[in-house]
């Protein structure tokens, strides 16, 4: 098996054609197939149930792109780490993170990143955490900058960033503004909730927090980016439970204390491969996330 197939094969699946994965790869579409035809031969299966319109992987493709993502990664990782150790880091760093992270300044962070490393390309990914623990422990990404509840107990291996509770976010008219209170789990009962898609951090946060109090609730209006999140409150059309940097994205909006959910809390991490799997470029910018500057303050967050 030649990595040149393995390489032609995650291309082909990705772009689920043909013709644009040969285009993408600088290769014949002729050679391209034949590359896939060999691969099929070698392992005795075929790997894509191929139409006029596109290439979709059969089951035996499906298990094989998982080993294949993982042999390029490690492949990738191995020279650039022979790099490294002739002092020049090149290659690719490709990065993922959530909307709106805390303790870290992303961008900030990248731009001083290739500063001092103008040779390695850098690749970023947004995504739900959930989502992206899994692409880090695929070898799709060599680090993640995600969120972690107490059930995440199977995440690859993490630096901790920051910690922080969760609040309440409601309009001023809303009868819990009103009260002005420090919240329990128990007072937002019957709720009308505005959330994240269940893979977001903060929501897998809150669902933890309530479910371990006994509150059962309907998230009814569920996003996929803050500011739609805010805009959704802002009109009275429900309340959320968020980080507490989130306040500051809003003024207008009221924030609540929110006691009494035990360990839940959103805590931010970072998410790293196995030491040995972990590239040289994903070390050199975890060392320099203790620089001066890079890491955001508690009231700060990324703008998504």
């Amino acid at each position: 098996m030649e990595l040149r197939h393995l390489q032609h094969f995650v291309a082909v699946a990705e772009d689920q054609h043909f013709t644009r994965a040969a285009e993408r790869l600088l290769v014949s579409q002729s050679g391209l197939s034949a590359s896939i035809r060999a691969l099929e031969r070698e392992l005795r299966a075929p790997l894509f149930v191929r139409t006029t319109r596109r290439v979709t992987l059969t089951e035996a493709g499906r298990a094989l792109l998982v080993e294949a993502e993982r042999i390029l990664a490690q492949v990738r990782s191995a020279h650039e780490a022979v790099a490294a150790v002739q002092g020049v880091l090149r290659g690719t760093l490709t990065l993922g993170t959530e909307q709106c992270i805390a303790g870290v300044h992303v961008a900030r962070l990248l731009a001083a990143f290739r500063g001092r490393h103008p040779d390695v390309e850098i690749r970023l990914r947004q995504a739900g955490s959930g989502a992206l623990a899994e692409e880090v422990t695929a070898g799709r990404l060599d680090l993640a900058f995600a969120y972690r509840t107490q059930a995440d107990s199977d995440q690859p291996r993490s630096l901790s960033l920051t910690s922080e509770p969760m609040t309440v976010l409601c309009h001023p008219s809303h009868r819990l503004a009103a009260s002005g209170a420090v919240l329990t789990p128990q007072d937002l009962a019957g709720e009308v909730f505005v959330d994240f898609h269940p893979d977001w951090g903060p929501r897998r946060t809150t669902d933890a927090a309530l479910t371990a109090a006994g509150i059962r609730r309907t998230v009814a209006l569920e996003v996929n980016d803050v500011h739609t999140l805010l805009d959704l409150v802002d009109e009275s059309l429900g309340i959320a439970v968020v980080p507490r940097h989130f306040r500051h994205k809003r003024p207008s909006l009221t924030a609540l204390s929110l006691k009494g959910t035990g360990e839940a809390a959103y805590e931010t991490v970072a998410l790293l491969p196995p030491e040995r799997a972990t590239s040289p470029a994903a070390r050199a910018l975890v060392a320099l996330l203790g620089t001066e500057g890079l890491a955001a303050p508690p009231e700060w967050s990324e703008a998504s």
